[in-house]
């Protein structure tokens, strides 16, 4: 028996099918009998009221059928019970039973019987009230002050308080600001009538207040008394309330509201005394007598876990699970046991139980000592570790093949054709039609899988036929297969003809994966064959380690069209670009790409490097090598830059302009609406005529400010399409690797797109001098020791983002490495940093570099004391100021210089290595003195 569960003492199941709520329980002596002892009254929505008396019963055997005192079908659906004296000519406790348009009072008679089993029970009506409205619920007591009996307030659905003295009806107020019933309650300490309204706040009304008020039997009286009723005080408590409670036997005034996430404890004049916040969703809740400490109130809360909680104010005292859910809860006094919790579920569940369990009297039998033999322990112990090991081994083999192999394979074809019918939602562009690409993707199970779901990811202009598929269940082994179409939307060329595939589902155990695949879209279809152009803007020129191909066999689908039969040229033209040429050398190992348009030689760069990597690799040719001489053409890609800054810049004058122009509007709006509430009329002044061409002039801000969003998307793809085209270029230039191609990709791609809150300029600008002050910095002193955090905003123009990105393509000239560690070992994080520091413009004016015939690039040194004396006399000797001389310490300078033995003593006590680095230096500056002379 568990010590946190609520003790079964009696309990039955009332009917079936049958929906009871917190006010169907009712627990009193209902009799008058005399005795102290507590019955059971609950009431349904079906009609039934019935009377227990329980007694204690053996565990497991229910509730006998003499428990069941009385049970009556009345006609209506019951509402509420209460219990109290409600006769005026009678001491004796009654019960009211509300219905929705009824309100009865009956008594509760027992006739005597010969045996036990002989005494009737007799419902008798005393009197009843019809209601004019559909009531919600009820409360009672000594309104205004009365003894010995008790008045009846029915709050209707449409929030009217109908106030009933015994057998006659007093009066009705309507409370103010109403929309929905909530719980209500009556204070008798002050006299005064609580509930929460649908504002979510608490509501104090006293009577004599509510009593002088207008009457409101007529409707058209409703207005006029929710203006004159107000109430005594209120709380804004934030939540719908569930329920009121006022207790009576604490000496501490205090009122709870049940809350849907609180429990309140206010003062009579609205004060909070303390409040709880509830972890669960509560249910019902009752204060009662705490015999613990003076002071405390104890609480009884039921929850929708079916548990049963015990607060002492705000602390937990104890918990105790429950049967069922309770939506009501009564603490009662019965014959064999006092203090009993009465609970009632909305299924009809009713229970008694008590909280604890029986003592338990088992006591374990005494183990016999034995000893111990530590040899035998310690071969158990190296048996058993052997066996662990083993199955820790087996695990980890398993779950390295279960992680080879994926539960849910993801496969995608791409057909090497385009579309005999397009799917594209533009017919043409530029008189060239617009073709589509068939993908079929295959999605293979190797497990149970449970609710896939398939998304289709491409670049903008790209856009596909259904970007989202929902796949059934799939079991082990079975397959399935989505077909899309993909084609060019809008009347510019991508940056990137590849796509993602993804696969959301989940295992049988609910655990949620993802699998992926990447397709890449075929040339043709965004290209069309096309006739030569002998004369283009923009040419480069890549070089092979092999000799000429024949550029139909590595494009043997744009060959419709060539002129050319030796296959030496080649014309590509973009649907939505201009036409780029393809010619190959005829006595070199040379291919030209030419274009009038810098960024579209992009896409056939590309796919003309990769088909070259695939055409050699077919025939054998391991040792196949592109390359590129230069020079780099950053002023043509500065050109697509400053286009695209361009286009940011006027986004912002669009904004900041459609932002004056919306204050205006709404001042001259202001103003009008003024002159029209004015009661003498005044002369518009044109201000009419001002407004309307200030909505003219915010429309036509609104279309050039969308216009130069999709001139700005378009720049931004061209602008990615230019620096794919740069990468590619000082890739081939340096011969990079395929780790530095990447740490340079991440460093001038940071995006994907575009926003007005963090710009390509900035990004790249961060990551650039990120690189110039880590691993391409002149010497390790140089490096920066800590990244800037300041926050990335848009610079004024791009003078000094090109002066960064040409020192970047210079430092990689002259023999820099792209690494994610500096040349001190010193490992830098990959993140990317906040913001960057000026570098100083010092930097940008590299010195004359010694180039040795090996063709490498060395870095210049700083020439040591002795090499700078020996150059100045040799300025001197030329009769040219020397460097100490033109400085305000020359004389300080001059004086070291006096003695060069002591300065060659000193020299010679350091390493030998050290002068022999040394000597080269020297013999460099004294050439350039003699050059100098």
């Amino acid at each position: 028996m568990s010590l946190f569960k609520a003790r079964d003492w009696w309990s039955v199941v009332l009917g079936e099918g049958e929906e009871f709520d917190q006010g169907c329980l009712c627990v009193g002596d209902v009799d008058n009998s005399g005795s102290g002892h507590d019955k059971i009254v609950v009431g349904s929505y079906m009609g039934l009221l019935r009377i227990y008396g329980p007694r204690a019963s053996s565990p497991g055997s229910g509730a006998l059928a003499e428990d069941q005192l009385l049970e009556v079908q009345l006609r209506d659906p019951i509402i509420q019970l209460e219990v109290g004296k409600f006769v005026s000519c009678s001491d004796l406790l009654h019960l009211a039973v509300l219905h929705p348009r009824k309100l009865s009072v009956y008594a509760v008679t027992a006739t005597a019987g010969n045996v036990e089993h002989g005494i009737q029970y007799q419902l008798r009506l005393v009197y009843e009230h019809n209601l004019q409205r559909t009531a919600c619920n009820m409360t009672y007591g000594p309104f205004g002050g009365v003894t010995g009996h008790h008045f009846i307030c029915i709050q209707s659905m449409d929030g009217m308080l109908m106030f009933f003295e015994q057998e006659s009806y007093a009066f009705g107020r309507f409370l103010p600001g109403f929309l929905l019933p909530g719980p209500l309650c009556y204070c008798g300490r002050t006299d005064t009538f609580i509930t929460v309204s649908s504002a979510r706040q608490v509501e104090s009304y006293k009577y004599e207040v509510l009593a002088v008020a207008t009457d409101a039997d007529e409707e058209h009286e409703r207005k006029t008394s929710g203006k004159r009723l107000t109430a005594d005080w209120t709380l804004v408590i934030g939540e719908q309330a569930l329920d009121i409670v006022v207790p009576t036997f604490t000496s501490t005034s205090s009122i709870f509201v049940l809350g849907e996430r609180n429990v309140y404890c206010l003062k009579d004049n609205g004060q909070i005394r303390f409040m709880k916040k509830l972890e669960y969703n509560p249910s019902c809740f009752l204060p009662y007598a705490s015999g613990m400490s003076e002071g405390t109130t104890n609480l009884l809360m039921g929850n929708h876990n079916s548990t049963l909680l015990v607060y002492q104010d705000v602390t937990l005292k104890w918990a105790a699970q429950l049967s069922c859910v309770p939506v009501a809860v009564r603490v009662a006094n019965f014959q064999d046991l006092k203090g009993v919790v009465v609970t009632l579920s909305g299924d009809g569940h009713l229970q008694c139980s008590y909280m604890g369990t029986d003592p338990s009297f088992f006591m374990a039998p005494r183990v016999d000592a034995r000893e111990i033999n530590y040899e035998e322990v310690d071969a158990e112990m190296k048996a058993l570790q052997k066996i662990i090991k083993e199955a820790v081994r087996t695990q980890a083999d398993n779950f390295l093949k279960t992680s080879l192999e994926e539960d849910l394979t993801v496969t995608a074809t791409v057909s090497s054709a385009v579309d005999t019918v397009s799917r594209s939602l533009l017919g043409e562009i530029a008189g060239n039609p617009v073709p589509s690409v068939t993908v079929k993707i295959q999605v293979k199970s190797r497990l149970t899988v449970q609710s896939p779901k398939l998304n289709v990811c491409v670049q903008p202009p790209l856009a596909v036929t259904q970007e989202q598929f929902v796949l059934d269940s799939m079991g082990p082994g079975s397959t399935s297969f989505v077909m899309f179409s993909v084609f060019l939307n809008e009347k510019y060329s991508p940056a990137d003809l590849g796509g993602d595939v993804t696969v959301s589902y989940s295992t049988p155990t609910g655990v949620p994966r993802v699998a992926q695949c990447k397709f890449t879209l075929p040339l043709r279809l965004v290209c069309l064959p096309s006739a030569p152009s002998k004369n283009s803007k923009y040419k480069i020129t890549i070089d092979t380690n092999k000799p000429p191909v024949s550029l139909g066999d590595i494009f043997p689908e744009f060959v419709e069209k060539s002129e050319e039969k030796e296959g030496n040229v080649l014309a590509f033209q973009l649907i939505a670009g201009s036409t780029v040429t393809v010619q190959a050398s005829k006595t070199s190992q040379r291919y030209r790409i030419q274009s009038d348009t810098f960024e579209d030689m992009w896409l056939v760069t590309k796919e003309l490097l990769q088909r070259f990597d695939t055409f050699f690799a077919k025939q054998g040719v391991k040792d196949f090598r592109n390359s590129f001489a230069g020079p780099i053409p950053l002023q043509e890609y500065f050109e697509t830059v400053d286009h695209h800054f361009e286009l940011r810049v006027n986004a912002e004058k669009y904004q900041d302009l459609l932002s004056e122009r919306a204050v205006q509007f709404r001042a001259i709006q202001r103003r009008l609406l003024t002159r029209f509430k004015d009661k003498t009329p005044a002369p518009l002044q044109n201000l009419d005529t001002l407004m309307e061409g200030t909505y003219r002039q915010v429309i036509a801000l609104a279309d050039a400010a969308e216009e130069n969003r999709a001139l700005l998307c378009q720049a931004f793809a061209r602008l990615r399409s230019a620096t794919h085209l740069l990468i590619t270029l000082l890739s081939l230039w340096q011969g990079l690797s395929a780790d530095q191609t990447s740490i340079l990709e991440a460093t001038l791609l940071p995006l994907l797109q575009d926003t007005p809150q963090l710009g390509w300029e900035e990004c790249v600008d961060a990551a650039v001098s990120h690189l110039l002050r880590t691993c391409l910095s002149r010497s390790p002193k140089d490096q920066a020791l800590s990244l800037s955090t300041s926050q990335l905003s848009m610079p004024k123009d791009t003078a000094r983002l090109k002066k960064h990105i040409t020192l970047l393509c210079d430092r990689l000239g002259k023999g820099g490495r792209l690494s994610l560690s500096s040349e001190a070992n010193v490992q830098t994080p990959v993140v990317m940093p906040g913001g960057c520091e000026p570098i100083p413009e010092v930097e940008l004016e590299e010195p004359p570099l010694q180039q040795e015939s090996s063709a490498k690039f060395i870095k210049k040194r700083q020439p040591s004391k002795r090499t700078k004396g020996k150059t100045d006399e040799a300025a001197k000797e030329s009769g040219k100021p020397s460097a100490k001389e033109s400085g305000k310490d020359a004389s300080k300078e001059s004086g070291k210089e006096k003695d060069p033995e002591k300065t060659k003593s000193s020299k010679k006590a350091s390493v030998r290595a050290k002068e022999k680095k040394k000597e080269p230096e020297a013999g460099d500056a004294r050439r350039a003195s003699g050059s100098e002379n």
